[in-house]
C-alpha cells in the first residue's frame, strides 16, 4: 500500500522559534552588562551587605533583650535578606537554570529541587556550627575554614554534574544518530512519527531519561546546598556569642525560606520558558532533528557547568580576602 504525502506549505520554521531567540538576545545583552559593570556591582554588594549585617546585629541584640518585641522582627527581616540575597549572582542559580534551560523537567520535580537546595543550605550552616563552635569547641576562625572548604566541595560537585550531564548527552547524541534498523519493510512506504506502522523509528523521551536522572538530581541538591550561606553562619556566630542561638537557627531557616521563595520563581520562569519552546517546535520540526537539538542543547549545558566550576573553584578564597565572583 502507498502512502501518498501531500505537500502543505507552512511557514518557516525558525519564525517559530523567535520566543526562545528573543529570551536569548536578551539574555546575552544582560550577561554582556553585568561582566561590563561588575566591579561596580561588587562594591555596591559589600557595601549593602555591611548594612545588611548591622541592621541583622542590632535586631539579634534586640532579640536578647525583649525576645517578645523583637523577635517578629528578626523573622521578617530575615526572610527578606533570604528573598534579595538570592537575586544576586550564584553558583546555585547558574546549576538550576542550566539544569531546567537544557533537560526535561516536571514542574513538580523543578519546585522540589529548589526546595530540597534551599532547606540544606540553611541545615548545613546550622550543623557547620553546632559541630564546630559547640561539640568540636574551636575558634570562629576555624568555622570560616570550614564553611570555605565546604564550598570549595560545591563547586568540585558543579564539575562533576557538568562532566556526568556531557557524558550522559554524548551517549545520547552517538545512539540518535545511529541509522535506525527496521525487521520489516512495506514497499512505498514513508516512515515516520505518525505513520502508524507499529515501528519504534527513535527512543522515545522516556528512554532519552535514563535511570541515572537521580543522580543527576541529587548531585544539583548537594552542590546547591553544601555551601553554608554566609549571612546565615553571621546570624549563628553572633547569636551563639550573645546568648540567642536557638533566635539564631530560627533566623537561619527564615533566610533559607526566602532563598527558596527567590530561586523558585526563577526555577518557574526557566521552566515556562522551555516549555514555550517545545510547544512551538511543534511537529514542524523531524522527531530525530528536535531530539538531537534537545540534546546538544544538554550538551551545551553541561559544558557550561564545566567552565562555571572550574571559574568557582580558583576563584574562592576564605572569608574576607578578596572579592568573588560569584
Amino acid at each position: 500500500m502507498s502512502v501518498i504525502i501531500s505537500s502543505v506549505k507552512k511557514k518557516p520554521h525558525w519564525l517559530q522559534w523567535w520566543p526562545l531567540m528573543l529570551f536569548l538576545v536578551l539574555s546575552i545583552a544582560g550577561a554582556v552588562w553585568l561582566w561590563q559593570a561588575w566591579p561596580q556591582v561588587m562594591m555596591k554588594s559589600i557595601l549593602w551587605q555591611r548594612e545588611v549585617n548591622q541592621q541583622m546585629s542590632s535586631l539579634l541584640k534586640a532579640v536578647a533583650a525583649d525576645p517578645a518585641k523583637a523577635g517578629g522582627s528578626l523573622l521578617i527581616f530575615s526572610f527578606l535578606y533570604g528573598v534579595l540575597h538570592a537575586l544576586g549572582p550564584g553558583h546555585g542559580k547558574i546549576v538550576i537554570t542550566t539544569w531546567l534551560a537544557t533537560h526535561p523537567s516536571k514542574l513538580k520535580s523543578s519546585i522540589g529541587l529548589t526546595l530540597a537546595s534551599s532547606l540544606l543550605q540553611g541545615m548545613v550552616a546550622i550543623v557547620l556550627v553546632v559541630v564546630v563552635l559547640t561539640l568540636l569547641k574551636l575558634p570562629a576562625r576555624q568555622l570560616h575554614l570550614s564553611s570555605f572548604w565546604l564550598e570549595k566541595g560545591s563547586y568540585a560537585l558543579v564539575g562533576v554534574l557538568g562532566l556526568l550531564l556531557s557524558w550522559r548527552a554524548l551517549k545520547k547524541l552517538r545512539m540518535l544518530m545511529r541509522k535506525p534498523t527496521f525487521k520489516t519493510f512495506t514497499p512505498h512506504h514513508v516512515h515516520n512519527a505518525q505513520c502508524g506502522c507499529g515501528h519504534q523509528h527513535l527512543p522515545t523521551q522516556a528512554q532519552l531519561q535514563s535511570g541515572e536522572d537521580w543522580r543527576a538530581r541529587l548531585m544539583i541538591i548537594l552542590s546547591m546546598g553544601m555551601r553554608p550561606c554566609s549571612g546565615a553562619i553571621m546570624v549563628l556566630l553572633f547569636s551563639k556569642v550573645i546568648g540567642v542561638f536557638s533566635w539564631g537557627v530560627i533566623s537561619a531557616l527564615a533566610m533559607a525560606a526566602g532563598t527558596s521563595l527567590t530561586i523558585t520563581s526563577l526555577a518557574l520562569l526557566v521552566h515556562s520558558f522551555r516549555q514555550l519552546a517545545v510547544k512551538l517546535s511543534g511537529n514542524a520540526t523531524p522527531v530525530l532533528w528536535k531530539q538531537v537539538g534537545w540534546t546538544t542543547l544538554a550538551l551545551a549545558g553541561g559544558i557550561v557547568l564545566l567552565v562555571a566550576a572550574v571559574t568557582l573553584w580558583i576563584s574562592a578564597v576564605p572569608t574576607g580576602r578578596g572579592l568573588r565572583p560569584f
